[in-house]
């Protein structure tokens, strides 16, 4: 999109209205895709905070060979990974505890169906390999086409397209039934 490179431009310049324009633009795209790939949903906000204190830190050399959106995704992605990793390494508590923690409390009859829905739906996708769970949401979420997730993955186009059909066929043999 002009504005998007506009904005690469102004931030290259190191206007700072320019990164809060982006962060205002994808702020909740971005929490989306966080909240999607995360462990922990209390580092959704700290993985975008991070991502866009990178960004700050690029501003005068910051060179996109795709949209911006789809390298902040990627960006987020990448973080999300990372807190992760060091979420695993820091911690023993087992995901089903972290799972049953978070149910919700008393809500309305459709709020706690759905709710329900969307927890079952939750612990399926992290129940994917990373990769799939990455493509999944990175194809879905950040509507980034295949070719340029296989680009920022470094990986073939091919491999993306296989990684989101078997993430898919995986989401949907766990979920048979239950939705």
């Amino acid at each position: 999109m002009l504005e998007d490179r506009i904005l690469v431009w102004r931030l290259n310049r190191r206007d700072t209205t320019a990164l809060c324009r982006v962060y205002e633009k994808y702020r909740d795209d971005l929490l989306k895709v966080a909240a999607a790939l995360l462990y922990d949903n209390s580092g959704i906000e700290d993985v975008l905070h991070d991502v866009f204190v990178e960004i700050a830190g690029k501003a005068g050399h910051l060179q996109l060979r795709g949209n911006l959106k789809g390298f902040l995704a990627i960006c987020v992605a990448n973080r999300a990974r990372d807190h992760n990793r060091s979420l695993q390494r820091r911690t023993t508590v087992p995901l089903d505890k972290i799972r049953q923690d978070s149910t919700p409390q008393a809500e309305p009859q459709h709020a706690t169906q759905r709710s329900e829905v969307m927890q079952r739906m939750h612990e399926a996708m992290l129940e994917l390999p990373e990769e799939q769970r990455e493509t999944i949401v990175l194809h879905l979420q950040s509507r980034m086409r295949f070719r340029e997730i296989a680009r920022h993955k470094g990986i073939s186009v091919n491999t993306a397209m296989s990684r989101y059909r078997y993430g898919l066929n995986k989401l949907r043999s766990a979920l048979d039934g239950e939705l």
